[in-house]
């Protein structure tokens, strides 16, 4: 336990295994050594560890269950494996909440609504206070206006004593997106900018603070980085070839991913956390790490990349990792894949920064919560991407959001041909896919084209004027404190 505090999780699995080798009918330890292998990303081992700890007769099975689904559901991609399990902790408990939510997230990802509603009915009855479930029950609800009767019970649980800054943020974007659908603009858009404030007041005192000297800071030193002649590399063959799908996010990316993975010979492969997560640990501190990493460890890498693709995904000829914020690792991507294409999405500057406006993002997103911080974000990806584009230009297409749902036809087109693929009719069917979708674009996918969402700006234009200004070319005003 004490190594695990410490961050050597190696060392506490060895520990946990030395324990277990001499005394293996332990199952609260079996079942610590599993959440220690999820964190190693050793899954097939936490799930096998897991198991022991079932068999063993661990205290609350129930949850065993509940994490046994959430690594075939979230890494491994093996949904039904992942009901499975849930459905197991149900048969054990009927009312435990986590798997009723994980369920419910499965079934949404799906396309499945009545499903997942029906599962969020039986939340809120099995505990009125579970504010995740109510958050996800009103972003699935139709809404009939602004006195529905769902407006009143998201106000009052705002209101209720105790509740937590986080969830009342969650409750705030919730009640902004029913009355954003209701066209009470005024009143969705006051309580979505008092749900930024509750998420930023749920991060501490020390949290969720943009920093835009820092950002500016990244964009200079990966421009240098990654400058002049495009690096050279080793095209590698390989049963399943990447297309990296990137962009601000709320750009598009999801609906792109969606449309090639209605071709035979693309599978999704959804938000892929492999490289930003090789640049954290393995090339720290990036970019300047690339002046001293080696040809040997970056095909080392490149490899990795391509056999967990080929694991994840048997039998694809490409797989689409739509990891929106991978545009910061263009260079990156250049270097370990010479020959990638990269479709760039992007749609109207204004209606791209409200929707993430609009959306409760991770903390980690700290520019998300104050839309002025959104603006100068958007600057600096736009600053990046042009250089980009410049070094790389031929092998990035911009697809645009407003221009496919103009022109779906020619856009599918000219996103084929670049990913040199034949004409497939299921790509404009991307409503149909039966694929699981795990990003907070699955009900716009899931649905045929629509061209709503293109120029919703224009609902909020009193409200963005600044931001309008400052995307125009104007400085933004300061960052609050």
């Amino acid at each position: 336990m004490l190594l695990d505090r410490a961050g050597r999780v190696n060392e506490a699995i060895a520990a946990y295994e030395r324990l277990l080798a001499r005394w293996p009918d332990l199952p609260d330890c079996w079942y610590n050594l599993a959440i220690l292998q999820r964190k190693a990303r050793r899954f097939d081992a936490a799930l096998a560890s897991y198991q022991q700890a079932l068999d063993r007769g661990v205290s609350r099975p129930e949850e065993v269950h509940v994490n046994r689904g959430v690594i075939y559901s979230e890494y491994l991609r093996r949904d039904d494996a992942a009901v499975e399990e849930l459905q197991a902790a149900l048969g054990l408990n009927p009312t435990f909440v986590p798997a009723l939510l994980n369920l419910a997230n499965i079934q949404e990802g799906f396309g499945r609504r009545e499903e997942a509603l029906a599962l969020y009915e039986r939340i809120l009855l099995a505990d009125p206070h579970c504010y995740d479930g109510l958050t996800r029950y009103a972003h699935l609800k139709a809404s009939a206006g602004p006195d529905d009767a769902l407006v009143d019970r998201l106000r009052r649980a705002l209101q209720h004593p105790g509740v937590a800054a986080a969830d009342q943020a969650s409750l705030g974007f919730a009640l902004g997106e029913v009355l954003d659908k209701a066209a009470a603009y005024d009143q969705a858009f006051d309580a979505y900018a008092a749900a930024n404030l509750r998420s930023r007041a749920s991060a501490g005192p020390r949290g969720a603070r943009y920093d835009r000297k820092q950002q500016e800071d990244l964009v200079d030193q990966l421009i240098a980085t990654f400058s002049g002649e495009r690096p050279e590399g080793v095209s590698r063959d390989s049963a399943a070839k990447p297309i990296f799908v990137c962009g601000m996010f709320r750009s598009g990316s999801t609906l792109t991913e969606q449309v090639l993975a209605g071709h035979s010979r693309v599978a999704a492969g959804g938000e892929i956390d492999f490289l930003p997560r090789a640049v954290r640990r393995e090339l720290a501190p990036f970019p300047s790490s690339m002046a001293q990493v080696s040809g040997e460890q970056l095909a080392r890498l490149a490899d990795r990349y391509l056999e967990m693709l080929a694991k994840l995904f048997p039998g694809a000829r490409y797989v689409t990792d739509k990891r929106p914020d991978n545009f910061l690792y263009i260079g990156l991507i250049k270097t370990l894949f010479p020959d990638a294409r990269i479709v760039h999405t992007r749609r109207n500057a204004l209606d791209n920064c409200l929707s993430i406006f609009f959306l409760h993002i991770d903390h980690g997103m700290a520019y998300a919560l104050d839309l002025m911080d959104i603006g100068h974000y958007y600057r600096q990806y736009r600053r990046l991407m042009a250089h980009w584009q410049r070094i790389y230009g031929d092998d990035i297409l911009d697809f645009d959001y407003d221009e496919f749902v103009s022109e779906p036809r020619e856009a599918v087109g000219k996103l084929l041909a670049f990913c040199t693929l034949e004409w497939d009719e299921n790509c404009l069917a991307f409503q149909r896919q039966a694929n699981s979708v795990k990003t907070a674009s699955v009900w716009q996918v899931r649905q045929p084209l629509y061209r709503h969402s293109s120029g919703r700006s224009r609902h909020y234009a009193r409200h963005l004027a600044d931001l309008d200004a400052y995307l125009k070319g104007s400085e933004p005003t300061s960052s609050p404190g």
